[in-house]
This record gives C-alpha cells, structure tokens and sequence, in this order.
C-alpha cells in the first residue's frame, strides 16, 4: 500500500476507535445532568445515586476520549500536512475555537463537579454538570461545523495558492453544518439512552436494586424515544440536503448507476461497481427515491454514470453503511416504542429485557456506518470539490506510516481493552448502597 492508502487507514482507525468514547460521552452527560435535577428538585436519593453510579462510568468514556481526540488532531501535521497547509487558515480556527472555549469548560466543571460533592450546594453542583453537558455539545459542535466545511466549502477565497477565510459567519451559520450537528448529536443521545437501558436491563434480570434500576431504564428510554424518532425525521431532512449539495454521494447510497426521473427506491439490491450495474434488484417502488430527494416523485436522480469514475466514491461500502445505519434507525423507534408500553411492569418482560441488554453495541454500528457514509462518501475529495484527498497527504516515506499505523493499533488496542474492562466492571458493579450515599464523604 502507498502512503495515501496507509495514511487514510490510520486516520480512519484512530476517528473509528476515537468516536467510540465520543457519543457516549454526549449522550450521559445529558441523562445524568437531568439525574441529578430530579435529586435537586425532589430529593429522592436514588437520582442522585443515579448521577454518581453513571457519572463514574461517564468519567472513564470522557479519560479515553480526550486522550484519543489528542493524537487524532495531531495527524492533520503529521500525514495531512499539505492539507492542513491548504485549508489551516479555516479548519485550523474552527479546531482552535473548540478546544480554547468548549473543551476547558467542559474540562474545567467536570472537575468540580468530580470534587464537588461535599463542597457545593446542590444546586450548584446540578448547575457543574449541566454546564459540562452544554460544553460537550458545544465542543461537538465546532468539530461538526469543521467538517460540514468540508463536505460543503464556503466562506473562503483562493488566494496565494491556498484557501483562506473570508466570511466566518457564513462557515459557521451554513444550514448543512447543523444538519450534521443534529444527526450526529441525536445518534449520541440514542446512543446514551440505549447504554443506560442496557445496563439497566442487566441488573433487572437479576433482579439487583430493581427500583434503582426500573427508575434509570424509564429515564432512559423516554430520552431515546424522543431522540429516535427525531432522528428518523431529521434523518430524511439531511438526506435531502446530501442529494442537492453531494449528488454523487446520494447516487452511491442508492447504488443508482443511471440518470432517472421517478427514481425507484430498491429495497434490495447488490452493486457491481466492476460493470457499473446492479446484480440483484428487488422490492422497486417507482418514484420513491425522487420523491424522498426533491420531494417529487417526477423529479430527476443523478446516476453515477453521470460522472466520471475518478470522480465517484467507493459505491459499494457507501451503500451497504447507508443500509445499516437506516435500518438500525428504524430498529430503535421499535424498541423503544415496545419499551414504552412495557416500561410500568418491566421485570414482567425478561425477553425485552434481554434484547436491550444486547442492543447495547447497536448504536455504536450505527453511528460508525453513519460516518462511513459522511466520509468515503464523500471521496475523491477531502474537501468536496475543492481539493483531493490524494492531494492533500503528507510528502512521508510509506515505512513511516506503516510503523505508526502499526503502533497505533498496538497501542489502542490495549487502550480499548482496558477501557471497556472498566467501564464493564463499573457497570456490573452497580450503586453504592443508598445508606453510604446519604452519609458518606467521598468526592467521586
């Protein structure tokens, strides 16, 4: 493999490995800020118990995801130099708002919020974690409005043989940068609530602290209810946005290889890239997939052959992520939806019980399979028609890559292991007792 190759794998296994930690981090720093407004407003020990029992497992995810986002921004120098050259003047003040602002007050109130147990009014200490959860997403945000500049570039001019910014207002106001922002933050919040059930369900099931856990399981399937559905909704909001700016990219999540008015949508099929065809096709709904793009039936759906082969992105891995990430998505609306029937007499429904304990991986694939489709749909371009990715890598030996590429799957492999040893241990663990809560003065 050339450097290009090796660069790209290296960078796509550290984002992969990196937003494993990210999501879940945004998803219970919003479930425990409200934990803990219930324990302020009410006074019932089992919410505050909640935030401390969650808030100890948020503590492990936020460690090895700051360490991880760390080495992954340092890559922009080391392999993506010429990149980082071209572009630095927009996408570096966009990374440097983020980390100066929203990740040292996120930083910064966690650990009052850590030592402050004892020491802060409750109040105020509700007020430590809220702030940390509004500083998470903020920090999401400017990550996502960064890389919305990628897959849609404006607000900049060429000048002196790179871009440079010319209307910040523009960059960070375009509507596609909080169609990402959306999809991507409603995934994590999915992601949380499907966490905190699943954890819950596996305690349920043997039958541990039941009332503990019945109260976080209900807590969390509202707060994924609410967020699947809007995610199915948004969903079709942002598709149609893909296919008016990324044509060739809607194109590949279909697998649409001729130019069409009334657009089938195929349920069913399996691409050949090699002959520009499809293999298998079934399931075709005439019109479907122009009405679901433009809102019309009759309208017109650019086919890939309609661009020129170096121009259209890896068609197969785009369309099969596109099919997983909007089939789990549905998936989720049913289960929660089922949840929400059973959620006043769950220990009587161990079967449901036992699918949420194992659902628990399936936000995380589809919150990957999501960013497949984001970014190799998006290729050949690092920046969507402004600049190749093969233009944009480091002038490195390839032996250099592979070495660090190699170290860091040694390295994050151990990290991962340990990580979720922890997070697994803390989980089966369970609460402190709620006599030691009510009296007791540790401060994490």
């Amino acid at each position: 493999m050339d450097v290009l190759m090796l660069s790209r794998l290296q960078f796509a296994g550290a984002t992969f490995f990196h937003f494993l930690f990210v999501p879940l981090t945004l998803g219970l720093s919003i479930l425990i800020a409200i934990m803990e407004t219930v324990y302020v407003r009410t006074g019932d020990q089992d919410y505050r118990r909640m935030a401390r029992f969650w808030g100890k497992i948020f503590i492990i995810n936020f460690a090895v995801g700051v360490v991880t986002g760390i080495t992954l921004e340092f890559q922009f120098g080391t392999n993506w130099a010429r990149y980082s050259k071209y572009v630095g003047d927009i996408f570096g003040s966009l990374l440097a708002i983020e980390a100066t602002l929203a990740f040292f007050l996120e930083s910064t109130f966690l650990a009052v919020w850590i030592f402050g147990w004892k020491r802060l009014s409750p109040k105020l200490h509700c007020l430590c974690i809220w702030l940390v959860a509004f500083a998470s997403s903020m920090s999401a945000l400017w990550i996502l409005i960064a890389n919305a500049w990628m897959q849609h570039p404006v607000g900049f001019v060429l000048r002196n043989g790179r871009a440079e910014l010319s209307d910040f207002l523009a960059v960070v106001t375009q509507p596609f940068a909080f169609q990402i922002f959306f999809h991507t933050v409603s995934g994590a919040y999915i992601l949380g609530g499907f966490f905190v059930m699943g954890v819950s369900a596996y305690h349920l099931l043997r039958q541990q602290e039941t009332a503990f856990f019945t109260k976080s399981f209900r807590l969390a399937l509202t707060f994924a209810l609410i967020f699947a559905v809007a995610e199915v909704v948004q969903g079709h909001i942002h598709g149609a946005e893909v296919a008016k700016l990324q044509p060739t990219k809607l194109a590949s999540m279909e697998a649409l290889w001729d130019t069409q008015a009334n657009a089938p949508q195929v349920l069913f099929l399996i691409p050949d890239e090699k002959n520009e065809r499809n293999l298998v096709e079934w399931g075709k709904i005439p019109g479907a997939l122009s009405l679901l793009a433009y809102h019309s039936s009759q309208a017109t759906v650019k086919g890939l052959k309609d661009f020129s082969p170096e121009d259209r992105p890896p068609v197969a891995l785009t369309f099969v992520a596109f099919r997983v990430m909007v089939g789990l998505g549905f998936l989720f609306v049913l289960l929660t939806v089922v949840g929400w029937f059973k959620r006043r007499n769950l220990e009587a429904s161990p079967g449901y019980l036992k699918i949420m304990l194992y659902a628990i991986p399936l936000p995380y694939l589809a919150l990957q399979a999501g960013w497949i489709v984001t970014e190799v749909g998006r290729q050949p371009w690092i920046v969507y028609g402004l600049m190749r990715t093969k233009d944009a890598v480091s002038p490195i030996a390839t032996s250099q890559v592979a070495i660090s590429l190699a170290a860091f799957i040694l390295v994050y492999s151990a990290l991962g292991v340990l990580a979720f040893y922890l997070i697994g241990k803390q989980a089966r663990r369970g609460p402190e007792p709620l006599a030691a809560a009510a009296g007791q003065g540790e401060e994490s």
